[in-house]
């Protein structure tokens, strides 16, 4: 099928940058919210971006006026979906909220569109019945920044169909992504799920004196090769968001092993979220 419309729900970190990834793809875009506000602060960050690429030469004055023309904001979900050939869930990860959100895409979405959620950590069999079009779901998982990651996890649960993988894959690669295939739903998926073990080796390390946070991080990256150490990651990410993932992780999985490390629990407890508030394993100004 031929994909020329994108809906993107939710103007959040992860829905702004897709919204403007797909804009600078060449599809007509529009960034859903039911929030005015976030839209608008949307629009000032993702006008903010553009124009540092510009002054770095980054991106060509006509390609940043031309992505801007094709992405548009809205508050009418149901009005934005009428259109849509492919929709990008990014919404809170609350299961009632995107159950509720797909449903409603279910009604108002052409019969064609497939329905996409950005979830890293809920599978989209979890949401597709309330579309009434399941072979039509997929995760198509986006790593943040969105708009530097290449990286496009695609997840077909058991009743999506080939035409809606192919579909979703082309975009991606329209897009300048690198997607990649997981063929059966499992709690993390890929990426998470290697970063994951990565982490927990890395906590268990500090957590029983083995070597300090500096000097496994430093190993990480001139032993391994790896561009950041798992600490300065972790930070980068956002502590919160590791435990999230690791709370939704063990509510699948029942694994002990897979509950929240104690020095994550911790430092969110503390406030001490990384990058974002200013400190989490390291100080930053």
């Amino acid at each position: 099928m031929t994909i020329e419309n994108i809906l993107v729900i939710g103007a959040g970190t992860m829905g702004r940058q897709i919204a403007m990834s797909c804009a600078l793809g060449g599809y007509t875009t529009v960034l859903q919210d039911i929030s005015a506000e976030a839209l608008s602060a949307a629009r000032t960050e993702l006008e903010g971006w553009a124009a540092s690429r510009l002054a770095k030469g980054k991106l060509e004055e006509a390609t940043v006026a031309q992505a801007l023309a094709r992405l548009s904001q809205s508050t009418d979900l149901a009005q934005s979906a009428s259109n849509a050939d492919l929709v990008i869930e990014a919404a809170v990860e609350r299961l009632d909220i995107k159950e509720q959100i797909f449903a409603q895409l279910g009604q108002h979405a052409p019969a064609h569109a497939i329905l996409a959620t950005n979830s890293s950590t809920l599978p989209s069999s979890k949401v597709a019945e309330a579309s009434g079009r399941p072979q039509q779901v997929c995760n198509m998982h986006f790593f943040n920044p969105a708009l530097v990651m290449k990286c496009v996890e695609v997840v077909r649960n058991e009743q999506t169909s080939d035409a809606t993988i192919a579909a979703v894959t082309a975009v991606a690669d329209q897009l300048g992504k690198n997607p990649v295939l997981v063929n059966k739903e499992i709690p993390g998926f890929i990426a998470n799920r290697m970063m994951g073990a990565i982490n927990a080796e890395a906590l268990n390390l500090a957590h029983a004196g083995i070597a300090s946070i500096e000097d496994i991080d430093t190993t990480a990256k001139t032993a391994l090769g790896h561009p950041m150490g798992p600490f300065e990651l972790m930070d980068m990410v956002g502590l919160d968001v590791i435990d999230f993932i690791a709370q939704a992780t063990y509510a699948e999985t029942g694994d002990e092993a897979d509950q929240p490390h104690p020095m994550i629990t911790d430092k969110v407890a503390a406030g001490k979220l990384g990058r974002k508030s200013g400190e989490g394993f390291y100080p930053y100004s």
